[in-house]
């Protein structure tokens, strides 16, 4: 490394050019693809939920009852499936339009961003939001008094956010390299 001095400033500088280039350790890149086997996981998740109540595709919502057949994705589980407390709230707008259309836009777009790696910090804003909403909905859990997976994958995404966890397979480091990105780092 090299230092000058600046004289009108009276301080010392340092040449950044001559400071050998950081690697990454392996450690590191190990946790970098766990990650992303977590992001692809969970994007996967969100896709998949978004697929088979747009097609019907018999996992989860019969052909009959599909978007694109003109069932409704909110109906079933917010009329029939919600609980608790929240039970009237949520079945005041069960399988209304625009409760559909929100909801399966979040669902395509969270999806398609945790897939992608990019826009992670608000994918994993407005993931958490859904899934939080939808554990409300179903309070108490089944399984245990307040703990279920709808906050664990909550928490995995606040963990996927803070981590740059699109970088490693995916293309996080193509979108930080946008302009825009790079002026609203919300949008990283």
């Amino acid at each position: 490394m090299t230092a000058t001095i600046d004289r009108r400033a009276g301080r010392r500088t340092f040449n950044a050019a001559v400071l050998p280039p950081v690697t990454e350790s392996r450690r590191q890149k190990a946790v970098g693809y766990v990650l992303a086997g977590l992001r692809l996981a969970l994007g996967w998740i969100f896709l998949w939920a978004f697929l088979d109540k747009l097609f019907g595709l018999g996992h989860e919502t019969a052909p009959a009852k599909a978007w694109i057949n003109g069932g409704s994705p909110t109906a079933g589980f917010l009329s029939k499936g919600a609980t608790g407390p929240f039970q009237d709230f949520y079945g005041s707008f069960a399988g209304a339009a625009w409760a559909d259309w929100l909801f399966m836009i979040g669902l395509a777009a969270i999806g398609t961003a945790l897939i992608l790696g990019v826009g992670m910090r608000i994918a994993a804003a407005a993931g958490g939001l859904l899934l939080v909403l939808m554990w409300t909905a179903v309070l108490p859990p089944a399984n245990n008094p307040f703990m279920d997976d709808h906050l664990i994958y909550a928490g995995v995404l606040a963990l996927l956010a803070l981590t740059a966890a699109g970088d490693a397979l995916g293309l996080g480091k193509l979108w930080a390299r946008i302009p825009l990105v790079q002026r609203l780092p919300i949008l990283k």
